[in-house]
């Protein structure tokens, strides 16, 4: 067992799911004979409770929050520091056995999906907060610690990391899939917000894309390796450390809600707000079936019309004049009175309210499930795009939710639907290739934070057109030649 790991940060996997099965039993006999030769060593280097052959664990690390269905991984290895994961990698790499990373599992493209086998880095044990350093507004953390733990952890400082795409993902894992979320409109994603990454490509070399430990604000030294990892998820290698940008809590943060009578004025509302230069926190959309569905599930009562949920952050006096300017361009498009969450448990409920907007959507239709697709356009679009697509909801008789961070243009379409019903599933596919393809032809993206995973390749193709996909499997080929990293995803 290497001995660079301190024993004491390791969560333990149960034994029972450990020791289920002696050998492989999935997959082609190639690679089940291949795995089952590599146990020991796996053994040898995490301990046997590193290493999981257990169905239900496999079944586990197979599947996101996605509808795509589950592909569990031959083997599930649980490392719990960067020796490890590089060892096992080597052995992969020796074995050419394909490597999923894996973080909280709540992704919406079917990314950690095993779709050629092979083994599943688990990369929940390294959960710790290695370096903060307040005075330069940055931190460096494992790939185990989510958003969630990071502001815990800073709650004493005065600082915290703003980017939240609601799910309560590994902030490593949400820099592979250059994750967003409500605060982008003035915080930016994950792609502005990390400033370097520690990997471990498929061959187990470690890198450091910025130089190790450096952690400057801005660099003009070199390709920016960082970004090329970022959103790259998982198929150029394992993410084992990232450093972050953190900000400062602000001094006042309120929150309000608006009800507009249509669509179009609620979105022109927020294009305007924004070519107003006001700097707001966050700007929700929430269609009337959206809001409909929040108020049964948490309670609300707000009008069951096209909604805009908004958050202000300043002091004092620059919350009010951005709170005037907002008001009177809401009302100027025929917008209802603001509806107020000043207080943290107030907020905290209006907030969480959107980020159950998934599971809201699902309770409208008990035993049905729930679909997701986003894609974002240029902010003059945003007004255009909404409407038509509500109207090919009504069209292609779906049951669709329509939410979205439209400060950035960016929206998502949460679909709710019987999985046994064939018509209703070909619907709900022609419909998100009809979006995907309106927002290309508005010069806009096929997806704006969930990533494309299985589901978009071929819309990434479209999208980019075929030189530049050229350009990046050969960036891939130089990567990672064997093709071990996360196969399947991305590039078809």
């Amino acid at each position: 067992m290497l001995s660079g790991c301190s024993a004491g940060l390791r969560l333990l996997v149960p034994r029972c799911c450990v020791l289920l099965s002696r050998s492989v039993t999935s997959g082609s006999p190639g690679r089940a004979a291949a795995v089952d030769g590599v146990l020991s060593a796996f053994r040898s280097i995490c301990g046997d409770d590193g290493v999981s052959l257990g169905e239900a664990v496999r079944e586990q690390h197979g599947k996101d929050e996605s509808f795509h269905r589950c592909r569990p991984p031959d083997v599930v290895v649980f490392p719990r520091c960067v020796e490890e994961v590089s060892a096992l990698a080597k052995l992969c790499h020796r074995h050419r056995l394909p490597i999923i990373p894996f973080g909280t599992g709540t992704g919406l493209e079917g990314g950690v999906g095993a779709v050629k086998g092979g083994v599943c880095f688990s990369l929940r044990n390294m959960d710790q907060i290695l370096d903060l350093h307040p005075e330069d507004f940055d931190v460096t953390v494992e790939p185990g610690v989510t958003r969630k733990a990071l502001n815990s952890y800073l709650r004493e400082t005065g600082l915290w990391f703003p980017v939240d795409p609601g799910a309560d993902a590994s902030l490593c894992g949400m820099a592979a899939t250059s994750a967003s979320g409500t605060n982008a409109v003035r915080y930016g994603t994950m792609r502005e917000n990390v400033m370097n990454l520690e990997v471990v490509l498929a061959d187990g070399s470690i890198i450091h894309t910025a130089g190790k430990n450096r952690r400057p604000r801005k660099t003009a030294a070199g390709y920016n390796l960082t970004n090329l990892f970022v959103g790259s998820e998982g198929t150029l290698g394992l993410i084992t450390k990232t450093t972050l940008r953190l900000y400062g809590v602000p001094e006042e943060m309120v929150s309000a809600v608006c009800s507009f009578s249509s669509v179009q004025a609620a979105v022109d509302s927020t294009v305007q707000i924004l070519q107003a230069g006001v700097p707001i926190a966050r700007i929700e959309f929430l269609d009337e079936v959206m809001i409909d569905a929040c108020n049964r599930f948490s309670s609300l009562s707000y009008p069951v019309s096209p909604t805009l949920f908004l958050e202000f952050h300043g002091s004092e006096r620059s919350l009010e004049e951005q709170v005037n300017t907002t008001e009177g361009i809401t009302q100027s498009n025929g917008g209802s009175d603001f509806q107020w969450a000043r207080d943290v448990e107030t907020r905290n409920r209006l907030w969480k309210a959107r980020h159950d907007a998934w599971y809201a959507a699902q309770a409208m239709r008990p035993g049905c499930k729930a679909y997701a697709t986003d894609v974002c356009v240029p902010l003059s679009r945003l007004p255009q795009i909404i409407v038509e697509t509500k109207e090919d909801l009504i069209e292609s008789r779906l049951t669709g939710h329509i939410v979205g961070h439209v400060g950035d243009g960016n929206f998502h379409c949460l679909m709710v639907m019987d999985p046994s019903d064939q018509d209703e599933l070909h619907r709900v596919h022609l419909f998100t290739e009809r979006l995907a393809r309106r927002a290309l032809a508005m010069d806009g993206t096929c997806t704006g934070e969930h990533g494309v995973g299985l589901g978009k390749r071929s819309l990434l193709c479209e999208e980019v057109g075929p030189s530049a996909i050229q350009v990046m499997q050969s960036l891939k080929d130089a990567i990672d030649p064997k093709n071990l990293m996360n196969p399947g995803k991305i590039l078809v």
